[in-house]
Parts: structure tokens; sequence; C-alpha cells
């Protein structure tokens, strides 16, 4: 019989006869379970690489927009009206970059939150947030039920 213990928020074997021996540690070491927030490593690390290649794409459309949305040419505008419309096109771009910087903002986080052992945990209520949630917004901060709290107020007092 092994002896197990919870460390912070990861399980381990206490005075174990070795990783080789005990099968709570052969579990552990392939990732199968959970830890804080009921996901395993192989959960995390399948959410570090979603996450990761999230980021990448918004640094991606972040470049994009340097190079080729960042400046208007008059040369290129015949009239007043071609003018106005590119202006309009470029702001609205730059709007959209604003939402996707607050949106790496929320992927560093859940990132980070991986790295300190957090991530999947709701910073409202503190319960694990469902897998399914994570899979569909791994960046989320919310479980499902405080989202809505959050969405019903943020409605209710607009």
């Amino acid at each position: 019989m092994y002896a197990m213990a919870r460390i912070g928020s990861v399980l381990a074997c206490i005075d174990p006869p070795g990783p080789v021996d005990c099968p709570a540690c052969s579990i552990l070491d392939r990732g199968e379970m959970p830890v804080g927030s009921g996901l395993t490593k192989r959960d995390l690390t399948k959410f570090k690489k979603l996450l990761d290649e999230k980021r990448k794409g918004v640094l991606d459309n972040a470049k994009k927009t340097l190079v080729e949305d960042m400046t208007l040419d008059p040369n290129d505008l015949p009239d007043e009206m071609d003018l106005a419309s590119s202006e309009y096109l470029q702001s609205f771009n730059f709007r959209l970059r604003g939402r996707e910087k607050v949106h790496l903002k929320k992927i560093e986080l859940a990132l980070r939150k991986i790295e300190d052992g957090t991530f999947g945990i709701c910073e409202e209520c503190e319960e694990p947030i469902t897998k399914k949630r994570l899979e569909a917004r791994p960046e989320t901060t919310l479980c499902i039920r405080c989202k809505e709290d959050q969405e019903r107020d943020e409605k209710a007092f607009g």
C-alpha cells in the first residue's frame, strides 16, 4: 500500500519505494493523475500548445497590420471619398487589433496560470472550470456559472 499526499496542487507519494515500484508515481509520470484543477498533465500540455498557437496567430495578425495597414498613400486614392473610405477601414482594423491586444493579454495570463498551477480554476468562485469550457475557450478565467452571472450583471447595468 502506498500513501499519497497533496503537496500544493500536486499529488505525491509519501515515502514511496521508488517511482518504478509505485503505481501512483507511474500514473503521475504518464500525466494521467489530475492536478489542482482536476486537469491532468497531458491536458495542461494540450492547453499550453493550443494557447501558444492562438498567441502566435494574434502576433502574426499584428505583424501583418504593421506591414500592410499602417499607412495610406494619398497617391493611391484619387478623391476624398476613397480617402474617407480607406481611413474608415484603417480605423476599423486598428479597433480589431485593440481587441486582439486584450485577447493576447488573456492568452498570456492563461499561459502563466499553467506554469503556476492555477489554470482551470475560476477566479470568482475558485471552483474548477469544466474541461469542455476550457476546450471551447482556453483563455477563460471564469467558470460558465460565474460568466453567466457576469453577463447578466453587464446586461442589467449596461
